[in-house]
C-alpha cells in the first residue's frame, strides 16, 4: 500500500537521485517562480504561436512531462521554447498530424510512458526521440473498433478511469479504449454533455490528473469519466499553457507575496497534511492549495483543494488514509472521502471527530496509519495517543509523551513514521519507537526530500 510514497521516502532517505535532477522549475512549471516568456522568434515557415487563432493540431506530455504542441510540420516543447521542426524530435513522420497522447500502463510496459502520434489511418510509436520498430502500424490494428482521421486523443490512467484507457476523439464521439482489455468500453458516449459542434476537440492533454480539451487557441477542463465539462467558460491557452508578450493569469495573485509564498512549495512554509491512497496518489497540503508528488515529472502546479475534494476548504488540522478511504480532520469535525477515480464526499459528512473516532480532542495537531494496521495515531502538542479504527468507540490508549514540543504533520509507511515541523521532518523506525524516543533524531529538509527543491 502507498506504494510510490515509500518509494519517495526511500529515495530521501538513501540520497538516491531521481531520474530527473532536483530542481526548483521545470518547463511546465506554473508555481511561483517568475517564467521566461516566449520571444516569438521562430524557424523559417512557423507559425507565430502567440498570433495564430487556428490553434494547434496536437497537444500531449511526453515521456519527460514536457508539454508538446504540434502544428503543421512544426512542435513547440514547454511553454517557452521556440518551434522545432517534426521531423527532428519525432522521425518518420511528417505533419500535419491528427492527435498525440503519452500512454499510461503499467500492466503493458511496451507500450507504457511512450508517444503516440496519429495521421489518417495509422500510428507511431516513440520512446526517447527514436521511432521503435515496426511502426507506423494501423490504427485498427493497435486500437480495434478506433476508427481513422482522429481529432484528439488522450490517456486515462486507472483511478482517473476504471482501467488504463485512451480516449479517443472524432467529430462528436468520444471512445474510451481500454488498455488491459483491447477493447472499447462502452463503444461510445455519444455526445457529451454540453459538448457541441463549436468547442469540438481538436487536441486533447492530461496534465495533473486534469483533462483539457482544446479547440483551435480556447480550451475547457472535462472529466474523462462522464464528459462533465468543469469550466463555465472557454479559456484561451495562451493565457495558461503558452507564454506570450503581455498575455497570462493570476496577475492580482502574484502581486501578493503571502499568497505567492504559499503556492511556492520550495518556500519553506510549513505543510498541514502530506497523504497518500492505494492507487499510489501522494499529496501535500498547505492551507487551500495542494501539490501532486506523484506527477512531479510532469512539473509543479499548488491547486485548491476543493478541485480534488469538494467542499473541502483549509487550512486542515490532519490527514490520513484507511480502507480506501481519505479522512481530513477540521477542528472537531471531519470529513471522509472515498477514493476511487475522484475523490467522492461520503454522503452525511463532515461529522463531529468524536462521534466518528471518539476523539474528543479538538484542533489535533496531526494524525497517521500506517499500512497493514487499523490503529489510528494522533498526536497534540507533545503527547501521542492511538485507537483502532475497527472500533473507534472502544478504549483510547494512554497518552504517552514523545520529544516533540509541536509539530505540522506526519505520515506512516512502511519505511517509517515522518513528522513534519516547519521546514524540516523526522523519521521513526515504527510508532513504538516515536512512543519511546526522549530524544530528537536528524532533522531533514522538507524542500529538499520531498518536494524535490534545489536549496
Amino acid at each position: 500500500m502507498r506504494d510510490s510514497l515509500q518509494a519517495l521516502c526511500l529515495c530521501c532517505i538513501l540520497g538516491l537521485a531521481f531520474p530527473l535532477p532536483l530542481q526548483k522549475s521545470r518547463a511546465n512549471d506554473t508555481g511561483s517562480q517568475d517564467s521566461e516568456t516566449y520571444g516569438g522568434v521562430e524557424p523559417l515557415g512557423a507559425p507565430n504561436r502567440c498570433e495564430d487563432e487556428e490553434g494547434f493540431d496536437a497537444a500531449t506530455l511526453d515521456e519527460n512531462g514536457v508539454m508538446n504542441f504540434f502544428k503543421g510540420d512544426f512542435v513547440w516543447k514547454g511553454g517557452v521554447s521556440s518551434a522545432e521542426y517534426l521531423s527532428a524530435s519525432y522521425p518518420g513522420i511528417r505533419g500535419p498530424i491528427d492527435a498525440a497522447c503519452r500512454i499510461h500502463s503499467r500492466h503493458k510496459l511496451d507500450v507504457h510512458n511512450k508517444v503516440f502520434l496519429f495521421k489518417d489511418s495509422s500510428a507511431w510509436m516513440y520512446s526517447g526521440g527514436m521511432l521503435q520498430d515496426g511502426y507506423p502500424k494501423p490504427i485498427h490494428e493497435l486500437f480495434p473498433g478506433i476508427p481513422d482521421k482522429l481529432d484528439a486523443a488522450v490517456e486515462c490512467p486507472a483511478g482517473e478511469c476504471l482501467h488504463d484507457s485512451i480516449l479517443f476523439f472524432k467529430d462528436q464521439e468520444v471512445y474510451a479504449f481500454d488498455l488491459s482489455t483491447g477493447k472499447v468500453q462502452n463503444q461510445r458516449w455519444g455526445p457529451i454533455p454540453s459538448y457541441t459542434a463549436a468547442m469540438r476537440c481538436t487536441a486533447a492533454m492530461r496534465w495533473f490528473e486534469r483533462y483539457y480539451c482544446f479547440h483551435k487557441t480556447k480550451f475547457y477542463r472535462f472529466t474523462p469519466v462522464t464528459g462533465e465539462l468543469q469550466s463555465a467558460h472557454a479559456l484561451d491557452a495562451r493565457d495558461y499553457f503558452i507564454r506570450c508578450p503581455g498575455r497570462g493569469h493570476g496577475t492580482e495573485a502574484k502581486k501578493n507575496a503571502t499568497i505567492m509564498s504559499i503556492m511556492d512549495r520550495c518556500s519553506n512554509r510549513s505543510f498541514d497534511a502530506f497523504i497518500s491512497d492505494d492507487l499510489d496518489r501522494i499529496y501535500a497540503i498547505r492551507g487551500d492549495i495542494y501539490f501532486s508528488l506523484h506527477t512531479y515529472l510532469d512539473g509543479w502546479h499548488a491547486w485548491p483543494l476543493r478541485d480534488a475534494w469538494k467542499d473541502l476548504g483549509g487550512p486542515i488540522n490532519a490527514a490520513f488514509y484507511w480502507d480506501h478511504k481519505m479522512y481530513f480532520i477540521q477542528g472537531s469535525q471531519v470529513y471522509i472521502y472515498k477514493a476511487d477515480q475522484s475523490y467522492t464526499l461520503i454522503e452525511g459528512y463532515p461529522k463531529p471527530l468524536q462521534e466518528e473516532l471518539g476523539i474528543q480532542d479538538d484542533n489535533l495537531d496531526a494524525a497517521f496509519s500506517c499500512p497493514g494496521s487499523s490503529l489510528l495515531y494522533f498526536i497534540k502538542g507533545n503527547k501521542l495517543r492511538s485507537v483502532d479504527l475497527l472500533n473507534p468507540m472502544g478504549t483510547q490508549s494512554l497518552k504517552q509523551t514523545i520529544p516533540h514540543t509541536h509539530i505540522d504533520a506526519a505520515t506512516c509507511t512502511s519505511l517509517g513514521v515522518f513528522l513534519f515541523d516547519g521546514p524540516v521532518y523526522y523519521k521513526y523506525q515504527d510508532p513504538a519507537q516515536l512512543a519511546t524516543a526522549t530524544e530528537l533524531p536528524e532533522p531533514h529538509s522538507i524542500s529538499k526530500d520531498f518536494m524535490k527543491c534545489v536549496e
